[in-house]
């Protein structure tokens, strides 16, 4: 698709934290035409240099064609589209299409998709797998579900976001793949920081380790993305240990409904509540390596060496 292609639609972005703005950057850095709302506008404003049209509330995005959402919770989600400054709060204009990126509940996805559909507008639930180094890196990847057309519409910009989109079908089994996606995040995290501690504490460096674990058919674009926060326990946030229990929280309350035993992912739902009793609550969840090392009578030490992460930037 071409630069002209590309602007076939007017798009609207709504919220522009850290994992909004890389995003909304991408599309705009890509030739679209976009409009940005964000809570606290200074944040979004150098969004502007780079052609983008930063507004004064998601109201004034109801005359766009797509507009994309990308907010902390079900409240910040309900306030931007059906509060009374949302995107969908005139009967009079509203987006062809809205999709959400948010984690949110069923609940609030299917009170916002009615309101919706009662305007003409498609809500298409549309969770990342990243954050905004692989966003960056062009490595982000989206699941996508709602109205197939709706999503054949809007695949162009969604593949700009990353290395692609998978659609899963009508309504909201997006979500749901991508709070099972966020259980294995966190069982894999804890596994990686047992075997590590392991490994340390028997007087293996932890640099070496990861090293040979990810040059082995068990490592991974995501063991060889921690592997830098864990030999310099740089534990600056992507996410958090409070967002990492949330969605152990929604992913249980599904297990529950479907009658599907997960107890490796409780265990581990009380493992991650007792990182955050401990006081690790905005520091990222490869903290979890730290509260194993402690568990174990293990002190760690930064390594303070260079090691990659294992992303590249795209070549585009």
């Amino acid at each position: 698709m071409g630069e002209n292609d590309l602007r076939t639609h007017k798009l609207g972005w709504i919220g522009a934290g850290r994992m909004g703005f890389a995003l909304a950057e991408r599309l705009l850095e890509a030739g679209c035409d976009v409009a940005i709302y964000n809570r606290t506008r200074s944040k979004a404003e150098p969004l502007a240099d780079k052609g983008g049209k930063v507004v004064n509330s998601p109201r004034a995005l109801a005359d766009r064609d797509i507009v994309f959402t990308i907010v902390s919770e079900d409240q910040d989600f309900r306030e931007v589209t059906i509060g009374p400054d949302g995107v969908l709060a005139q009967k009079a204009a509203a987006p062809q299409i809205l999709i959400d990126s948010t984690t949110v509940s069923a609940n609030a996805s299917a009170e916002v998709r009615r309101a919706g559909e009662a305007l003409g507008t498609s809500l298409l639930a549309a969770p990342v797998s990243g954050n905004p180094s692989v966003v960056r890196s062009g490595k982000l990847t989206l699941v996508v579900s709602g109205p197939k057309d709706a999503f054949d519409t809007s695949e162009p910009y969604l593949d700009l976001l990353g290395a692609g989109c998978t659609y899963v079908g009508e309504g909201d089994a997006a979500r749901l793949a991508k709070i099972c996606h966020n259980l294995m995040l966190g069982v894999v995290t804890q596994s990686l920081a047992e075997i590590t501690v392991l490994a340390e504490k028997a007087g293996l460096s932890r640099s070496a380790f990861l090293e040979f674990l990810n040059k082995s058919v068990l490592g991974s674009v995501f063991t060889r993305y921690k592997t830098p926060a864990f030999v310099n326990l740089d534990y600056r946030p992507t996410f958090t240990p409070i967002l990492l229990r949330k969605d152990f929280d929604l992913g249980l309350e599904a297990a529950r409904e479907l009658e599907v035993p997960m107890p490796v992912a409780a265990l581990l739902r009380e493992i991650i509540q007792g990182v955050i009793g401990r006081g690790s609550t905005d520091q990222d969840f490869a903290v979890m390596l730290e509260h194993q090392a402690r568990a174990s009578g293990l002190e760690l030490e930064p390594e303070n060496i260079e090691v990659s992460d294992g992303l590249e930037p795209d070549a585009s």
